[in-house]
């Protein structure tokens, strides 16, 4: 999924575009949710492919997790919640932000 491809373009007053607000739907609990602990070397790209077979949703786990980082490494040690209706999300964050 392309996360960015309905985010409008906009143009500010000197005429460069940028894009507008991305709005991240809230993501509630479900008895579908997984939780993993992580270990070393886990990335939020690739726990997104393997559990839903596209690296690119890894914001689904970081919004699910309310992490705020930079970085796509998952610290070790820590309870991750993976959503388990991942179409939900997408569909949701796809309407918040027409």
């Amino acid at each position: 999924m392309k996360r960015y491809e309905h985010i409008p373009n906009l143009k500010s007053d000197l005429g460069k575009e940028y894009k507008a607000t991305v709005f991240y739907p809230e993501i509630p609990l479900s008895d579908s949710d997984f939780y993993v602990i992580t270990t070393s070397g886990d990335r939020y790209d690739t726990l997104a492919h393997q559990f839903y077979g596209d690296y690119t949703l890894w914001w689904v786990i970081a919004a699910a997790n309310s992490l705020q980082t930079a970085s796509l490494v998952a610290p070790p040690g820590v309870q991750l919640r993976i959503p388990g209706d991942v179409s939900t999300v997408v569909d949701n964050f796809k309407k918040q932000n027409r």
